[in-house]
């Protein structure tokens, strides 16, 4: 039989998209995400169809019974269109042979690979990844195929998106944060290490923290820290806890780091990964004659 539609040649198809669908999640680039996603699983469903019996892999219309015989062996010379069946009969077969469950959103993923989903691409795809994982999962599982070897060094971010233990929010940031690093890493492949190493490198002194005033409140303050993805310095905004009133403490809600482009938003995300809410209090501030007067202004003028 053709080399090409063999059990080895269907899983290393599969391995070899499967990354790609990762870096492409990473970069944001969801409408390459859906395509290599969908030819991912296909080439998967296939490889564990060829591994129970070559002759699932034919296509039914059209009468391809040379086909038939020659996946079965008993036809030495191969048809001239070689067929095999689409890759969503191919998981149908697998659902009735009970080694996948009905899930939509993988239904939905191979729609938007073969352009038959009624959507923009990336507005759906962007969050169909643990869908992809969790079915990945299940016919790994079936075939004995190590998670580790299939998915190479995305392995750890899989195994986010299938965490149960988290909620959606958890996974989610812990993804981002394993896609940050990579992509930190791949920014400064090939070059020399002092490059990574300067960019990392803390400098001399912390960056002054600028408020953000309106009159005599303060609305933000903006300052640095590490960042979790990738240990550079990471700009951060914090907020007054409750209200815009300088009496209250500062919470940090906002991180951005321009190195690996992590960005986390809201209490939910920060405490997602890990970082203390960080309240702290706010700055003291010094208010010069004229802003006291500007301030008196504005009190008498809304009848304070």
């Amino acid at each position: 039989m053709d080399d090409s539609l063999s059990f080895e040649s269907f899983l290393k198809g599969a391995r070899t998209a499967a990354q790609k669908a990762m870096d492409d999640h990473a970069r944001g680039e969801y409408d390459e995400f859906a395509l290599h996603g969908g030819v991912a699983f296909e080439r998967l469903a296939k490889a564990v169809l060829v591994s129970k019996n070559p002759a699932y892999l034919v296509e039914m219309r059209n009468g391809n019974s040379d086909m038939l015989l020659y996946l079965c062996g008993d036809l030495k010379k191969p048809p001239k269109n070689v067929r095999t069946v689409g890759a969503m009969e191919a998981v149908g077969r697998l659902r009735s042979m009970g080694l996948l469950s009905q899930d939509e959103q993988l239904d939905d993923l191979i729609a938007l690979r073969n352009g038959t989903a009624h959507t923009t691409i990336g507005d759906q795809a962007k969050t169909l990844l643990p869908a992809l994982a969790e079915n990945v999962e299940a016919l790994l599982k079936h075939l004995n195929q190590p998670t580790g070897v299939f998915w190479g060094r995305w392995a750890s971010a899989i195994g986010a998106a299938v965490d149960k233990e988290r909620d959606e929010i958890q996974r989610d940031v812990e993804i981002r944060i394993k896609q940050a690093k990579h992509l930190f890493e791949d920014r400064f492949k090939g070059l020399p290490d002092d490059v990574k190493e300067r960019a990392l490198e803390a400098r001399p002194g912390l960056p002054r923290s600028i408020t953000i005033l309106d009159s005599t409140k303060l609305l933000a303050l903006i300052s640095t820290m590490s960042c979790p993805a990738c240990g550079a310095l990471a700009q951060v905004k914090m907020r007054p806890e409750v209200d815009e009133s300088a009496e209250k403490a500062l919470r940090l809600g906002e991180l951005t780091c321009q190195i690996c482009g992590l960005e986390l938003i809201g209490q939910d995300e920060i405490q997602a990964a890990g970082i203390s809410s960080l309240a702290v209090p706010p700055p003291r501030i010094s208010w010069s004659a004229e802003a006291q007067a500007a301030a008196e202004a504005e009190r008498r003028g809304h009848g304070g």
